[in-house]
């Protein structure tokens, strides 16, 4: 009888979080949908580097009304008043996109001349009354900075309402677990269907507090460029316009923050022109780190043998991390150079150190069955959870930890110069 009570019991909970969990995406999309009733009040809305990121950042908003203006008010401070000669106003560029819920205004802004290592207060609109976002407030990164954080993560990649849920819950987690984090990175596969408009709301929706505050910086991955169209996907950000030639643009891009380099590739189209942009990229930085991201992987749970051949540029310019996604589970390499495992202790600076590849599993809810190990790896699981990671650069250490959207952290790894 007691065995059957706890049994109850345990039924009765797990009832109450489907119930909690069922009401609060009901609650998220009831607040894109009153947006939506006011043609000019923008939703979607999320922030990103595309000059700068000392002293600019950048915004992509949507509006039900295709001819709505867009707006951007910048206050300095984190106080919401939005009036006087100090309010820095910018006029966003204005798009219509046709989805498969009709058309829709687009609209993206970059504000710059900024100060860095300040904190700054926000808000987008139409102009008009009643149709501006929350106020939300960012910190432009500080001059000479050594020091970084960010998030990443993966194949959210959602189709019902449910897999967006667990979208936020695990991007919330990885918040909670890297508060100092100043980016996140998404390696692809934002949702399951690329021209789904609701999968893009939902995606947001779940997340919108913090990515209207912290950049989110994308990779183009199958599911978000189908037969060299990514317009869906495209059109939700603003990026640095520095990408290969022939490239679709905003599949393509590199920045700098403090001491890192992040190239991002786009492993959907264009590959062999992007090979000659990477040279030129990775041989044009001379910061201390050097990260690639993009979606399908080199080395993961399995090989994708059209990129292969990048790795001989991420060997030559001597990449130190590649953050990859696609696989749907985890996996993590030995460092490689040339194909084969780099083995000895620590090298100095200088040397061929090797680059690691990494797959964070999904930050979604869908999961592939683990694949066979392979020599590079050095770890490789499936554990049917979502996934995330932290990346932290202090000086001449990179730390890498992978977390589970319980918050129990699955791996830890360091670089050295």
């Amino acid at each position: 009888m007691k065995h059957l009570n706890n049994i109850l019991i345990i039924g009765i909970i797990l009832i109450v979080v489907i119930v909690a969990v069922l009401v609060l995406e009901r609650l998220k999309t009831e607040r894109t949908e009153t947006a939506l009733s006011h043609g000019g009040t923008p939703y979607n809305l999320v922030t990103t580097f595309k000059g700068d990121a000392g002293t600019s950042r950048a915004f992509t908003w949507y509006t039900k009304d295709p001819a709505a203006a867009g707006w951007l008010e910048v206050v300095k401070g984190d106080e919401a008043a939005f009036e006087g000669a100090s309010v820095i106003k910018v006029q966003a560029a204005d798009a219509t996109f046709k989805t498969d819920k009709g058309k829709r205004g687009i609209h993206k802004a970059e504000v710059s001349g900024l100060e860095a290592g300040t904190v700054y207060t926000y808000r987008a609109g139409s102009g008009k009354e009643g149709e501006w976002t929350a106020a939300a407030s960012f910190t432009t990164m500080e001059s000479d900075m050594d020091q970084v954080t960010f998030i990443n993560v993966t194949d959210s990649q959602g189709e019902k309402a449910a897999d967006f849920a667990v979208w936020g819950q695990t991007l919330n987690r990885a918040v909670e677990t890297f508060p100092a984090a100043q980016f996140i990175v998404h390696n692809g596969d934002f949702a399951e269907k690329a021209e789904d408009s609701t999968g893009w709301n939902r995606f947001f929706s779940n997340v919108t507090s913090l990515v209207a505050r912290i950049p989110l910086m994308p990779v183009t991955g199958n599911h978000d460029e189908v037969e060299e169209q990514a317009a869906g996907f495209t059109s939700h950000f603003n990026v640095p316009d520095n990408g290969a030639k022939g490239s679709i643009a905003g599949t393509t891009y590199s920045f700098d923050y403090g001491p890192v380099h992040i190239t991002v590739l786009n492993t959907e189209s264009n590959l062999s022109k992007q090979a000659e942009w990477l040279k030129k990229d990775l041989a044009g930085t001379d910061q201390a780190w050097k990260i690639v991201a993009m979606h399908r992987p080199v080395y993961g749970g399995n090989r994708y043998k059209k990129v292969e051949d990048w790795a001989h540029i991420f060997d030559k310019y001597e990449v130190d991390l590649v953050l990859q996604g696609h696989n749907h589970e985890y996996s993590r390499s030995h460092p490689l150079l040339n194909g084969k495992i780099v083995t000895g202790s620590k090298k100095p600076a200088g040397t061929a150190r090797g680059t690691v590849y990494v797959v964070t599993n999904a930050s979604g809810n869908k999961f592939n069955a683990k694949k066979e190990d392979q020599f590079y790896h050095a770890v490789h699981f499936q554990n049917n959870k979502a996934m995330f990671a932290g990346v932290s650069v202090r000086g001449k250490m990179l730390t890498y930890e992978a977390y589970d959207v319980d918050g129990k952290r699955l791996d830890l790894f360091t670089l050295t110069h």
